[in-house]
């Protein structure tokens, strides 16, 4: 039977939950939230006193504030956060701030917190976030996580590595994936988001119905309720038939909203709309319909800053991210590059029908020092070009760096000669080059050209350029 709620699930029933706040009220308020939720609690006025709990009691969650004194610079709390995270590694901390500290909020989550609230908060979402993090927390796994553990109970397909910030998302995944909790993926641009959104719909109780994938930033509001919420013959002009929008086709399966982050203010309401009561209504239809959908989002924003600085609501950032995953850039888990090379080029030689062919262990070491900053969709964007121009079954250090400057004197040349060009050809052309010069990040090209993320979604549309895919691995 499933908890109400306003109750600790079944898994965290009676878990101990410390509370560290100075103000008296909001440790009374939270106790008594928190024992009718059926947890037990323990209340702590500052860092020392929480330590000192810690120390000589048992407790399976802090709910901990980010100041203790007339100071609002945040530091004790981020002192008292890492404090707890090198004495208990493996105790979760859930942060409450202000609204207008949200800013800080974010940075202890970098530091280690499982995540963050804020003061008010809402009871239901709060207790919900409580009982996720203590199921994420409280698994029944392997002192030491091992790839080939996590794929003997997953299938974690097209995602390349075992460095062991990429085992514990695989884990996270695994968690999560069976619930239909809603789940905010955040990463740099190419470190595979759309890979682990696949996987947590492959995993899950709804791999059998589809995955519907959005671009956010590429629909345009005008379309924004047509294309989600389907409409009716004769809605609007145009309109000839009755059409199906993303929410029905991902009826009983998964809604993956990819640059979530690029969502404008307007229809940011009509989605949270959607989530709150899980019906929506097609633009002209008379009556609403219901959504059984699972959804997952992704953004290469820091979403919670968005929500500081008045960009995104608050209240979808907590419907979208009760379940947040971090993915770890390529330049913190360089171990997996050698692993990642070798997949992607037998993936890119079977693809063009070429031989076989290996890195050298100087090609390897050269790869793994480099700094990556398109991630995975950088190295393999350099790792399909050195195949092609080299065409050997070995590559060698000498060939990468020969690519490398190849595609610079290609890029440079390519600035010039537009003569006999069209306008939309040159447009084109100047797309292409800065996509190529920005390993796809899109994000920068729409800085390079002068256009927001929106115009250049449409202008990619326009001309038939698709966006560079992320790669395998996470």
């Amino acid at each position: 039977m499933m908890a109400s709620p306003l109750q600790a699930s079944p898994a965290a029933q009676a878990a101990r939950i410390l509370i560290v706040d100075d103000d008296h009220a909001v440790q009374v308020s939270l106790a008594l939230l928190l024992k009718q939720a059926g947890f037990v609690t323990r209340c702590a006025d500052d860092a020392a006193g929480a330590l000192a709990l810690l120390a000589g009691e048992a407790v399976e969650l802090v709910l901990q504030d980010m100041n203790f004194s007339l100071q609002t610079s945040g530091a004790e709390g981020l002192a008292l956060l890492a404090d707890i995270k090198r004495r208990h590694p493996g105790l979760p901390v859930l942060l409450m701030t202000a609204w207008g500290s949200i800013a800080l909020a974010v940075k202890g989550v970098q530091a280690g917190a499982a995540n963050f609230f804020t003061k008010p908060w809402d009871n239901a979402q709060l207790v919900a976030l409580v009982n996720a993090t203590l199921q994420l927390a409280a698994p029944a796994a392997p002192a030491r996580l091992t790839r080939a553990a996590l794929d003997a109970q997953f299938d974690f397909a097209a995602i390349v590595g075992e460095h062991p910030a990429l085992l514990r998302v695989l884990a996270t995944i695994g968690q999560v994936a069976a619930t239909r909790a809603p789940v905010l993926i955040l990463g740099e641009s190419g470190t595979g988001k759309e890979l682990v959104a696949d996987a947590i719909h492959r995993n899950s109780p709804r791999a059998a119905q589809p995955c519907i994938k959005i671009n956010m930033g590429a629909i345009t509001p005008s379309l924004f309720e047509s294309e989600m919420f389907g409409h009716v013959r004769g809605a609007f002009t145009d309109a000839r038939a009755d059409r199906k929008g993303h929410v029905a086709c991902a009826e009983r399966g998964t809604l993956f909203l990819d640059e979530i982050g690029e969502l404008n203010r307007a229809d940011q309401v009509k989605l949270l709309r959607v989530l709150q009561d899980q019906r929506y209504q097609p633009v002209g239809a008379s009556r609403s319909e219901q959504a059984d959908i699972r959804v997952v989002s992704a953004t290469n924003c820091e979403l919670a800053e968005l929500v500081a600085s008045g960009e995104f609501r608050e209240d979808l950032f907590y419907r979208l991210n009760l379940i947040t995953i971090r993915l770890p850039p390529l330049r913190e888990r360089r171990a997996d590059i050698a692993l990642l090379a070798a997949h992607i080029v037998a993936a890119v030689a079977a693809g063009y029908g070429l031989p076989a062919a290996s890195i050298t262990p100087q090609a390897l070491a050269w790869l793994s020092a480099q700094p990556w900053p398109g991630n995975i969709r950088q190295l393999k964007q350099t790792l399909e070009r050195t195949l092609l121009l080299k065409g050997a079954s070995q590559l060698t250090e000498a060939d990468f760096l020969a690519a490398d400057h190849a595609d610079a004197s290609a890029a440079a040349g390519s600035r010039l000669g537009v003569d006999g060009m069209t306008l939309d050809q040159v447009e084109r052309h100047m797309i292409e080059a800065a996509m190529a010069q920005h390993l796809g990040n899109i994000s920068r090209v729409a800085k390079s050209l002068g256009l927001s993320r929106t115009a250049l979604y449409r202008r990619l549309e326009r001309h038939a350029i698709k966006p560079a895919d992320s790669g395998p691995g996470a």
